[in-house]
Formats: structure tokens, sequence, C-alpha cells
């Protein structure tokens, strides 16, 4: 889906829940009335809210498994808000530089790391909870500090499972530092409205 699109930029935009159809390249996975799209007061946008179970309740991009996304950038951010006492999960879809795809299942269900050659679960458990929050995952260190030996190629699918409200997906090229040429893609929320950023390495957990 962004294979032949320009990414030399800072940052290329994923999924943004403005506009007539945001979602139109999603697939989603549930009960339909657990995922719909709504204005949020707090933060003067429309954003995506998912409830009830994260095993069920989830959206995917690409919609059919035999696309791939191709996104190359290092970080991956999504800017979201956890309620308190709910599970929140993501699942990364990871190819590395001899073609082999592997995936990353991050999840406040998982209580420890664990990991076979092609698939791990990472504990989600450090996640700050109701407040909007720039989750920065560094899919270079993952890759590489998971699943020893594999260089990160691309990323090439996503999966976003309930509890959250979802505003915003993109990459970028260089770890976040709150410059002024991000902030039209980085700033989450209002000045008004608390918030804050959080980056997930491996060695952090």
């Amino acid at each position: 889906m962004f294979k032949n699109e320009y990414q030399g930029g800072p940052f290329v935009e994923v999924f943004s829940a403005q506009g007539k159809d945001p979602a139109a390249k999603w697939k989603f996975f549930g009960s339909p009335s657990a995922i719909w799209k709504d204005f949020d007061k707090e933060v003067k946008s429309f954003v995506f809210i998912l409830e009830g179970s994260s095993q069920t309740n989830r959206m995917q991009l690409p919609k059919e498994n035999k696309q791939t996304l191709g996104l190359i950038q290092q970080f991956l951010i999504l800017q979201v808000n956890v309620p308190l006492g709910k599970d929140f999960s993501i699942e990364l879809l990871i190819a590395d530089l001899g073609n082999i795809k592997r995936r990353l299942y991050l999840s406040t269900v998982h209580k420890e790391l664990s990991s076979t050659p092609l698939h791990a679960k990472i504990p989600l458990f450090i996640i700050r909870r109701k407040i909007w929050c720039n989750l920065c995952i560094d899919l270079v260190a993952f890759t590489s500090g998971i699943f020893k030996g594999a260089v990160f190629q691309s990323l090439d699918g996503i999966i976003v499972s309930a509890n959250c409200k979802l505003r915003k997906i993109f990459t970028m090229k260089l770890k976040p530092k709150g410059t002024p040429e991000e902030d039209d893609v980085f700033i989450c929320c209002p000045t008004s409205v608390k918030n804050n950023e959080q980056i997930l390495v491996p060695n952090k957990l």
C-alpha cells in the first residue's frame, strides 16, 4: 500500500480519524456496535472508539491478508487513550531483510515477554491510562532485540484491538523530538489537554 509511495520525509501518515471515510482501507472484526467513529470533545477532533473484548473487537490494516503495507520508517506512533481497567492490544506484522514475516503482539494481557523465532508476546502493562498518549514503538529495536540476528525491513500489517480511543497512526524516520516540523502530525491534543509520550523499546519493558 505504501511501498511505491515516497517515504523519505520526516513522517508517513497511516491513519487519521478525520475525513469522510477514514477507515475505508481497514477491515473490522467483532461486534459492529463495538467500534465506531465519534467526535471527542476533549481533543476537539474525531476519534475511533474500540470497546469490549480485545480478543474479538479489532481493526486491521490492510483489509486483505495478501496485501502488505510496506512501511519502512523506524518508528511507529499511535495516538491513543486507553481506559482504566481494560485490556488493549496491538499486533504488528514485520518483515526482515530475509523477507521472513514475524509478529509482534503487544498487549496488556501479557505478564512477561515471551518469543519464538516468528512470534513475540510483549507486555504493555507500562502504558499510561486515561490520558492521551503518543505511543511510539521502535520497530528496528524490537526486531533485532527480540528476533536475534533479524534486521527490520518493513512494517506490513497493523491490528489495533479494544479497548482504546484512536486518533491517528503514523511512522517517523527519526525518534520524535517535538520539533516545529513535527508539530502538525505529532501533537495529539490542544495544549489544555493532559497528554504524554511513551517510547517503547524491548530493554525497557
